[in-house]
């Protein structure tokens, strides 16, 4: 057997209150482990952080005496916080994100009109992970997947049969993530969709969120076939200047997310908070009229 070939173990641990989803994806009891997708609890209303979310994170690594080599992020999310320095400090790993994330910097420092002594080089990360890169998670490969659309700087993550698709997808009647956030594409997110669904049918996908309709129960493990088969927006048959069309009319009327100002430009900095100010204290800020 190949390390390309090993079926990982993936854990998933849903957040209610963003509807994300973080996984622990590893071989077994003692092995080296990947965290994707973490999430730091975070009250709009206070402006207060906690770490319920990640602390289940740091729990499920204990129990199962596993080893942090990577925390990986999909993409810089709209929707939460990343935990990624938390889980740093308490279970080791170095932090990575796609390499064009130093495109998403260098928008969003001209949104926020961040401080001088912002980088846009990406250099917040201990990694920067570029187009069909492998890399070693104890015995198994993760291989780097760029599905550009919803942003410019997605990627998805395959270790053996298993991907995790970031916002690129959802569960099928869900459908596919909003284009419209700066530097986002439907054109390019109709090709990175159509980049996952031709990998094999049995495939595993793990979704990074799940918004469920229909008040069916929380689920975010689907497989390439079914997908191809009943995604709403990108089945098989859907042409791309059909989902353009739909992406672009959808997007229209969609609202922010409710995080997307605190989160981004925490995001940027793979979870730092902004420098603290004289008084020993971070901000956020919020720019009026602009999004």
């Amino acid at each position: 057997m190949t390390t390309h070939s090993l079926k990982p173990i993936v854990h998933g641990i849903f957040d209610k209150a963003t509807g994300t989803v973080t996984y622990i994806v590893h071989h077994g009891i003692g092995s080296a482990c990947a965290i994707i997708d973490s999430v730091l609890d975070y009250d709009p209303k206070s402006g207060r952080t906690t770490t319920t979310s990640a602390e289940k994170v740091v729990e499920y690594v204990n129990e199962h005496r596993l080893k942090v080599e990577w925390i990986l992020e999909t993409h810089a999310h709209a929707d939460h916080i990343s935990a990624a320095p938390y889980l740093k400090k308490h279970s080791g790993g170095k932090i990575a994100i796609g390499d064009h994330i130093t495109q998403v910097q260098k928008v969003f420092k001209g949104v926020y009109n961040l401080e001088t002594e912002f980088k846009e080089d990406g250099s917040q990360f201990d990694h920067l992970l570029t187009s069909d890169e492998e890399f070693k998670v104890g015995e198994l490969v993760g291989k780097v997947l760029f599905v550009p659309g919803h942003t410019p700087a997605c990627v998805a993550y395959q270790f053996g049969d298993a991907v995790f698709v970031g916002d690129t997808l959802f569960m099928p009647d869900v459908g596919t993530a909003r284009c419209d956030f700066p530097g986002g594409d439907a054109r390019t997110l109709y090709a990175s969709t159509r980049k996952i669904l031709s990998l094999p049918g049995e495939t595993r996908l793990f979704m990074c969120h799940d918004y469920p309709p229909n008040d069916r129960p929380i689920a975010f493990e689907t497989t390439v076939a079914e997908q191809r088969a009943k995604n709403i927006h990108v089945h098989a048959g859907i042409t791309e200047n059909q989902f353009v069309e739909m992406r672009t009319k959808r997007d229209a009327t969609l609202e922010m997310p409710v995080l997307i100002l605190p989160a981004v430009q925490i995001n940027i900095r793979a979870g730092e908070l902004p420098p603290k100010e004289a008084n020993g204290v971070s901000y956020l800020k919020i720019p009026l009229n602009t999004l």
